[in-house]
């Protein structure tokens, strides 16, 4: 069984979209120069450079070794660091992060240590996927994994909250929330539908031995075809997104 690996050029070939939409989540930061800011989950680094250029002192952390060093690459302060045990203690004025902390387990522990890592009234804004986010394709990979006699729960990487449930979890760790919003977020595809498997879907394929991991994606991309894919259009994925801003007491 495989977790979920990170190829920065496979990222970036199959998986641009997700910096290049993470543009409204940088807006609600709304960085101010000479702040200090912690971006979670930074990938190869597109977004924290863009934080950087606004005049921020930033430090990147991912759990990926390989997109630090892609992100190392261009220049920025990135650390591998997992999630859930942060080890910052009041040294920025804004946590940052944008479509990862769906892919965290203990939101519990991660929140505390986002808490820990602000300043007094230190704001966090993030955005994650939503409830219903890749609905029609999580679907398929459970069907297709199930047929196959494996638990596609077990492997199931995801967590997609809906406004309360998240909520509930901002107030446990002192968060007062300014801005919590659910939107669907349709998005196209830059190719065909099994790319995007095979950069976000690796928990789920590693499940099955490897020669039958092809067999998998085409079977789930001929399922989405009728709900995902149009002719002129190409691919689009059913995304939904939950974006907020909040901060620490």
């Amino acid at each position: 069984m495989e977790g979920q690996r990170w190829n920065p050029e496979e990222y970036a070939r199959n998986a641009r979209f997700v910096s290049d939409l993470g543009e409204p989540v940088l807006d609600l930061l709304a960085p101010v120069a000479g702040e200090r800011v912690l971006d979670l989950g930074c990938g190869d680094g597109v977004l924290t450079r863009k934080i950087r250029e606004a005049g921020c002192a930033v430090v990147a952390v991912d759990s990926s070794l390989e997109q630090v060093a892609a992100a190392r690459a261009q220049g920025l302060d990135a650390r591998v660091e997992n999630a859930e045990s942060l080890p910052f203690d009041g040294e920025f004025e804004a946590v940052f992060s944008n479509a990862v902390l769906h892919w965290v387990k203990d939101h519990d522990a991660m929140l505390e240590g986002v808490s820990r890592a602000l300043v007094p009234s230190g704001r966090f804004v993030a955005e994650l996927g939503g409830a219903g986010c890749v609905q029609e394709i999580r679907s398929a990979l459970h069907a297709s994994l199930n047929g196959r006699g494996v638990d596609a729960v077990a492997l199931d990487p995801w967590f997609f909250p809906t406004p309360s449930e998240y909520e509930v979890l901002l107030s446990r760790h002192g968060f007062t929330v300014d801005s919590l919003e659910l939107f669907p977020r349709p998005t196209p595809l830059p190719g065909d539908v099994s790319g995007w498997l095979e950069t976000f879907a690796k928990p789920f394929l590693g499940g099955v031995p490897e020669h039958e991991r092809r067999n998998v994606i085409d079977e789930v991309r001929e399922s989405l075809r009728p709900k995902l894919y149009a002719t002129g259009q190409g691919w689009v994925a059913d995304y939904v997104r939950l974006r907020f801003r909040v901060r620490r007491a």
